[in-house]
């Protein structure tokens, strides 16, 4: 099993600690692996297998257990067989009703360790919020970054063989769940994994956890969130767009699909920031895709929509590194991305290529930022390499390997 480092080493830096772990991301991201190299985690410092208790909700066998009562009855009979700490292991903790209830005991009844996952964000909010405030960390899973994607391809004689820029284009297309790479390497034997894994995050994640009745409605506005990576929109937008192909809704319905989909990890939402007033602003937003893959499997690949792509991926790898994201606005221009974290700020403009026709759009805004944070363009070229001003231009693959 190959050791995702970049979320162990936070899992490490919590363990023993009174806190509840909670490992969030969207299904099939890893994190049952995640919970399994913790578990072989503590085997390795010495723990006993007696004082370890690891359950998986998705498996039947563990059905009689979704119960919190009948839960916490087996956790508690079988921690009376444990010699010190005890360790708990729960994945898909969402599973179980009243689940906030039996992980607030453990904590009070029994030294322990415990450890969740769960595919729905909704696991940090309410009771969970006022049963363990400030006794919970979460580790946000995202799908496999390039470097990841790398690893997993290695394994794979057929995928080992293939170059670099293969690779990225692969990755490009079919994302980064793990999972791909456990398969022949076929691109429809992908995309239907790919496409059963979107059915099953939309019918268990979607509609039967938010009780969605209309699912033709909601599957309308996933696919106009995936044809519209990179656009900015809004709620009003799509319902105005589906209003026009006949459909009958309110802005509110799509707000609250909207709110579905991000809950289930399925998509971000991204808003502006006018960086000269350093404020955000409350409309025409974007939205990003936690996996392309799942898009492409829907849709297709296009290769028109490629700077939407490169977006998307650049997102998703400032996610992982732990910055904040939004959309700027700097005067009538539009900076891909202002990236914050701590007193950190990074601005990034991506494209695909750059031509004598588009390099002073995509420098330009950059320049009229008045501040000294660090400023990038990143394409796709491989030779060459502009310094303007100050501002950088990256080869994006460099940029995800971080090279």
């Amino acid at each position: 099993m190959i050791v995702r480092e970049r979320y162990m080493r936070q899992i490490r830096d919590f363990m023993d600690k009174p806190v509840v772990k909670i490992i969030t991301g969207m299904r099939r991201c890893g994190k049952s692996a995640l919970l399994e190299l913790t578990r072989q985690e503590l085997l390795s410092r010495g723990i006993g297998t007696q004082n370890i208790i690891s359950i998986n909700f998705e498996s039947l066998r563990y059905e009689a257990l979704k119960d919190f009562r009948a839960l916490y009855a087996e956790i508690s009979s079988r921690a009376e067989k444990a010699d010190g700490k005890l360790y708990v292991l729960l994945d898909e903790i969402q599973e179980v009703n009243g689940w906030e209830q039996v992980i607030n005991s453990l904590r009070v009844d029994f030294d322990c360790d415990i450890y969740v996952t769960g595919s729905n964000a909704k696991l940090l909010s309410g009771e969970l919020a006022t049963l363990l405030a400030g006794r919970y960390v979460e580790i946000r899973v995202y799908p496999l970054d390039f470097q990841e994607y790398l690893d997993f391809a290695a394994t794979n004689a057929e995928e080992a063989q293939l170059p670099r820029q293969e690779q990225f284009a692969n990755f490009l297309r079919f994302g980064g769940l793990p999972g791909i790479h456990q398969m022949k390497w076929d691109e429809e034997r992908i995309m239907q994994y790919l496409h059963d894994i979107y059915n099953s995050v939309l019918l268990k994640d979607v509609i039967a956890r938010n009780k969605i009745r209309d699912t033709a409605l909601l599957e309308s506005i996933v696919l106009y969130l995936m044809d519209n990576i990179g656009n900015t929109f809004s709620a009003k937008t799509i319902s105005d767009f589906l209003k026009s192909q006949g459909r009958k809704l309110s802005t509110e319905t799509v707000y609250n699909y909207l709110k579905a989909l991000e809950s289930a990890f399925l998509i971000h939402k991204v808003v502006r920031f006018d960086i000269k007033g350093r404020r955000i602003l409350e409309t025409q937003e974007k939205y990003y895709l936690s996996d392309l893959g799942l898009r492409h499997a829907v849709m297709g690949y296009r290769d028109n929509d490629i700077a939407g792509v490169l977006e998307n991926t650049v997102y998703l790898e400032l996610l992982r590194r732990g910055w904040t994201v939004n959309i700027g606005k700097q005067d009538v221009a539009e900076v891909d991305f202002v990236a914050s974290r701590t007193d950190e700020r990074l601005y990034i403009q991506v494209c695909y290529v750059l031509t004598p026709e588009n390099t002073e759009r995509e420098f330009a805004p950059l320049e009229a930022i008045s501040d000294n944070y660090e400023k990038l363009v990143l394409s796709t070229d491989n030779l060459l390499r502009i310094n303007r001003g100050g501002i950088r231009q990256k080869n994006i693959v460099d940029f995800l390997l971080n090279t």
